[in-house]
């Protein structure tokens, strides 16, 4: 008893000269110098990461290799590996959002979504594609991007049964079955289904005509309209 009390006081004495903290219980003393010192005694035996406490935290993670998920959602079901894990999910069902971008006031309800967010105000992109050198701010943009090189198209139509490689662009095309026109000009008042037709149209009044015709240079606004000129004029089918 006397040797620990010992290997106690130096622990604590170490402690105050690194932060000025004290504290009652061993325990306590020690795990604070494991702090200081970046002491990690206990590996996991299946991926020989290491921790700084065996009972909380290396078993906590050891769950991670079983497959257990002893946390349950009450609202939804799902279950999860991480008491911690839960916690920050069942914020998602309360609805609050107590991350804010302090960049641009955006709220998240999980501080990892704010952090994938901040990365868009950095103007970094992280994630390059292998296939084709392309980057990305986002990891999920990346992995939607790689379905393109794959040539899938996992996203198909229920109305029609045309297929996509983006769910996004499903989306869209959806709105073609609605007749939804959500996208008004602000110069006539005309809309449409799709935002990239209505960038198109805006052209016509820009009176910009970005399409010329290689065969005799007369210039047109929309790249339809130097389609149709090319088959029956310059009898060239635009490539």
């Amino acid at each position: 008893a006397y040797f620990a009390n010992l290997d106690f006081q130096s622990t604590v004495s170490l402690g105050k000269k690194k932060c000025g903290k004290s504290f009652r219980r061993q325990q306590d003393a020690t795990m604070q110098h494991r702090v200081h010192t970046q002491e990690k005694p206990y590996p996991c035996q299946e991926c020989g990461k290491s921790f700084s406490r065996q009972q909380s935290t290396l078993t906590r993670h050891q769950m991670l290799h079983t497959g257990q998920k002893p946390h349950c959602c009450q609202e939804c079901g799902k279950s999860f590996s991480q008491r911690s894990t839960l916690s920050r999910h069942q914020i998602l069902h309360t609805g609050q959002k107590p991350y804010p971008c302090q960049e641009c006031g955006k709220s998240f309800s999980q501080r990892s979504t704010l952090s994938r967010h901040q990365i868009l105000h950095t103007g970094q992109k992280p994630y390059p594609c292998q296939e084709c050198g392309k980057s990305f701010s986002q990891r999920s943009t990346l992995s939607r991007h790689q379905i393109l090189h794959t040539g899938q198209k996992p996203y198909p139509c229920q109305e029609c049964g045309k297929s996509f490689s983006q769910r996004s662009t499903l989306s869209r095309h959806q709105i073609l079955h609605t007749g939804q026109k959500p996208y008004p000009c602000q110069e006539c008042g005309k809309s449409f289904s799709q935002r990239s037709t209505l960038s198109r149209h805006q052209i016509l009044h820009t009176g910009q005509k970005p399409y010329p015709c290689q065969e005799c240079g007369k210039s047109f606004s929309q790249r339809g309209h130097l389609a149709r000129h090319q088959i029956k004029n310059c009898k060239q089918v635009l490539t």
